[in-house]
């Protein structure tokens, strides 16, 4: 799920959508427009599910795809090896998520956790 949004909109750690991989916005430099054309923005991304660095062009009017986060608290019932067997704390539904490196070691069953749903992908976000 997106919506839409114009380049110009955008701001410093909200999401896009590149290469249909949703993005965090790291940084949005914007030139004056030209004689005969029209301001473009560079944005400067990175992907959150692969972390990959990405870099577009757009002018300033262009209309840009923006993902719907949805953010989330769910618990850990278990862990296995780089899987966290982890419960929704308001549907009760339960899922497995791989644990990213930085997140290892800092989690242990029981711990309630933020995650996000982002283009039908989830991730653990914040111990």
């Amino acid at each position: 799920m997106w919506t839409q949004a114009e380049v110009r909109e955008l701001k410093v750690g909200r999401y896009m959508l590149i290469d249909d991989e949703p993005c965090k916005i790291l940084s949005i430099d914007t030139s004056k427009p030209g004689k005969h054309g029209e301001a473009k923005s560079r944005i400067d991304a990175v992907g959150l599910y692969d972390g990959k660095k990405r870099s577009v062009v757009h002018p300033v009017k262009h209309k840009v795809q923006v993902p719907m986060i949805d953010k989330r608290k769910g618990q850990i019932l278990h862990i296995a090896g780089d899987e966290a067997q982890m419960m929704d704390l308001e549907t009760y539904e339960q899922f497995s998520l791989p644990i990213d490196e930085e997140l290892k070691g800092q989690l242990n069953p029981g711990d309630e956790v933020l995650y996000m749903v982002a283009m039908g992908k989830k991730k653990i976000t914040k111990v």
